[in-house]
């Protein structure tokens, strides 16, 4: 039977969203349970515990905080097509994919880590977010299969859960040395290291929201996250590859494993390859084909992704290897096995994705605007009858809108809407020509009542900009976000509301949170990527009140910048030197890094030798001065005391140069 426990930090589903529940479980295919059968297929062990710990002393892991999901209870506070998914997601332990040859673990972490049998060793894909689950897991693999070592590493693309944990497979200096190749497609290192730091700060606090990282996990808060129970909490890193996938295919022999890498830029990360194991008749198909449509447009903050683009390449998969394979598996969730089954789940995500976009333009070309669209377009029902067309990571209203924007951008050809005032502006004026608070609330009380939640929150929503400090309405808001949460089939969008719903009654939670960033991502930034980001962290106030020029030469490996602070901005040019520079900075690149970490600082290395600086030294004091600290904890939902985005100075002396605290 459904359940309605009573949760002490909110409330329990109300009628509205009880009724909204069983409508989905009548409507929804649950007589479909071939996913089941084949996420249990060729299961071989599982280690006895159920956490993971973080080097740090934390809890990096713990799916056995969502074994609430084994009872078969069907809870009302999780729209039971989630629920599905999440249970789905319970897989813990040590998969067989193809005997002998092809290997999962599964539930160790959001993504999932694969091996390849090769001559001598493994080869293995995508090796977590953090050290400590990619060791456990591979320590699983030793344990029952045997001890051999890691012969090769594949990132499948830019994406931190699929290379975060590689230091606990590999060990830098046998990658440095050569005896195990790291292979990423073209691109890989310049995304994976931009989308994580430029926007690093704030995306890791709307992370908060879309991952649902600091919810408790219980029917009533954080239940899934699609593509994975959630995001490990450990030590992440990053070894640069050695092995660049350049072509649009392109077939390698490692360890006497062939594989034809189709490389699919624009899909699901900007940098992303699909594999072909021709001699195992198995497609590894990275995270464009996984159990649920993914987000066009993801909400922790990224860009906009391709539909049609992304169901091009599928088409394009299917007809290359899809005719052929035996088996189809990926980065996330569960194989799929036999050429139908797989053709099956193709063709759905193809004509999902194709479809997303077509459907959208189509309306958009008649009028329809970016905030109208995700209340117009809607999925073909034949595809949402199919489970592989469901979506969970992403949800049909915001890809909808992602497209859009793609198109269009974000202006909805309103002048009213071109340069609208922030809402703590125009909320007071709203508030006061709808009568006040009072009215509002029990205006707004009335309809929370009778279900009608949107409704509810675009009267509260301003009246909370409005009185920050206005308990009743804060409260009155995150009653109203608790319940559309509960109803919402993706758990990006669930999260994102009862996120805000959390914040709203308690404030900003503490907790250990998911990391995107840390010393090997600073590392890998190229110096003109370091260059631009410090362009990012000035304190736009201060810089005003300076002019210089730098000239930046690293002899270790050639490299030269002219760098410059005018009107406030810095700019920087590789290649060029400026002819009458304020200082010239001489610096190794590798020493360069250790002031990037903060492992050196840059005036310790001017101290010893390492750093030589030729002319005046105020300039790089002043550019020091400027360096902002983002804090993470800025405030998201007013009243919720959170800190805001702070102007604390990094010390010259003493602080990093790039800052790392996004995590």
């Amino acid at each position: 039977m459904p359940s309605s426990h009573f949760h002490p930090l909110g409330r329990t589903p109300s009628p509205t969203t009880v009724a909204v529940q069983h409508e989905q479980r009548e409507q929804l295919p649950f007589a479909d349970e071939r996913d089941f059968a084949e996420a249990r297929r060729g299961f071989l062990a599982a280690p006895e515990y159920r956490q993971i710990m973080g080097e740090s002393g934390n809890v990096a892991w713990n799916i056995g905080a969502y074994d609430f999901l084994l009872t078969g209870e069907q809870f009302d506070s999780i729209h039971p097509s989630l629920q599905r998914q999440a249970t789905l997601n319970m897989a813990f332990g040590l998969f067989e994919v193809v005997p002998g040859q092809i290997y999962q673990v599964r539930g160790f972490d959001l993504a999932n880590i694969s091996f390849i049998r090769s001559d001598s060793g493994w080869i293995v894909f995508d090796p977590l977010t953090c050290k400590e689950t990619a060791a456990a897991a591979l320590a699983l693999v030793d344990q029952h299969l045997g001890e051999r070592p890691v012969v090769a590493v594949v990132y499948s693309h830019s994406h931190g859960d699929h290379f975060g944990g590689v230091r606990g497979v590999v060990d830098e200096a046998d990658v440095r040395a050569g005896r195990v190749p790291v292979i990423a497609p073209v691109g890989f290192m310049d995304h994976a290291v931009a989308e994580n730091v430029f926007a690093g700060n704030a995306m890791n606090r709307r992370m908060f929201y879309q991952y649902g990282s600091l919810l408790d996990r219980s029917p009533f808060g954080h239940v899934d996250q699609a593509i994975g129970k959630g995001v490990a909490a450990g030590t992440s890193g990053l070894i640069a590859p050695t092995v660049t996938i350049a072509e649009d295919l392109e077939e390698l022999t490692v360890d006497g494993v062939r594989m034809v890498f189709q490389n699919t830029p624009g899909t699901e990360a900007p940098a992303e390859m699909n594999t072909w194991f021709p001699d195992l008749r198995a497609f590894w198909a990275a995270e464009n084909i996984v159990a649920t449509i993914h987000n066009i447009y993801t909400l922790r903050g990224a860009l906009i992704r391709d539909a049609l683009e992304w169901s091009r390449q599928i088409n394009r998969a299917l007809y290359l290897f899809g005719r052929e394979a035996d088996v189809m598996f990926a980065s996330h969730s569960w194989p799929r096995w036999g050429t139908d089954r797989i053709q099956e789940v193709m063709r759905a995500q193809r004509d999902t994705y194709a479809h997303l976009n077509n459907g959208v333009l189509h309306l958009a070309n008649q009028g329809v605007t970016i905030n109208e669209i995700h209340n117009v377009y809607r999925v073909p029902e034949p595809l949402q009858r199919q489970w592989a067309a469901r979506s969970y990571h992403g949800s049909v209203e915001h890809n909808a809108r992602g497209v859009l924007n793609r198109y269009l951008g974000y202006w909805d050809a309103n002048p009213a809407t071109l340069i609208p005032l922030s809402p703590r502006d125009s909320a007071p004026l709203r508030v006061e020509m709808m009568g006040g608070s009072e009215p509002i609330l029990e205006r707004s009380r009335a309809l929370v009542e009778e279900g009608r939640y949107l409704l509810a929150v675009e009267l509260l929503n301003p009246l909370v900009y409005a009185e920050p400090g206005n308990e009743r309405a804060r409260h009155l808001l995150a009653d109203a976000f608790e319940q559309v949460g509960y109803q919402q089939e993706s758990p990006s969008v669930r999260n994102s509301f009862l996120a805000a719903a959390l914040e709203l009654r308690s404030g900003i939670p503490t907790g250990v949170a998911p990391s995107s960033t840390g010393p090997d991502l600073i590392r890998a930034l190229s110096t003109g990527q370091f260059l631009d980001f410090l362009g990012i962290r000035l304190d736009l106030a201060k810089a005003q009140e300076h002019e210089f020029t730098i000239n930046l030469v690293t002899p270790d490996n050639g490299e030269r910048f002219a760098i410059e602070l005018r009107n406030g901005t810095l700019t920087n040019l590789q290649g060029f030197l400026a002819e009458d520079p304020d200082l010239t900075l001489t610096i190794n690149r590798s020493d360069l890094e250790e002031a990037m970490t903060g492992q050196a600082p840059l005036a310790q290395q001017v101290a010893d030798g390492r750093a030589v600086l030729d002319g005046d030294p105020a300039p790089l004091l002043a550019l020091a001065d400027m360096l902002v600290h983002f804090e993470l904890g800025f405030e998201i939902m007013p009243g919720t005391g959170a800190a805001t985005a702070s102007a604390e100075l990094d010390a010259f002396a003493q602080e990093p140069l790039a800052d790392s605290s996004g995590g």
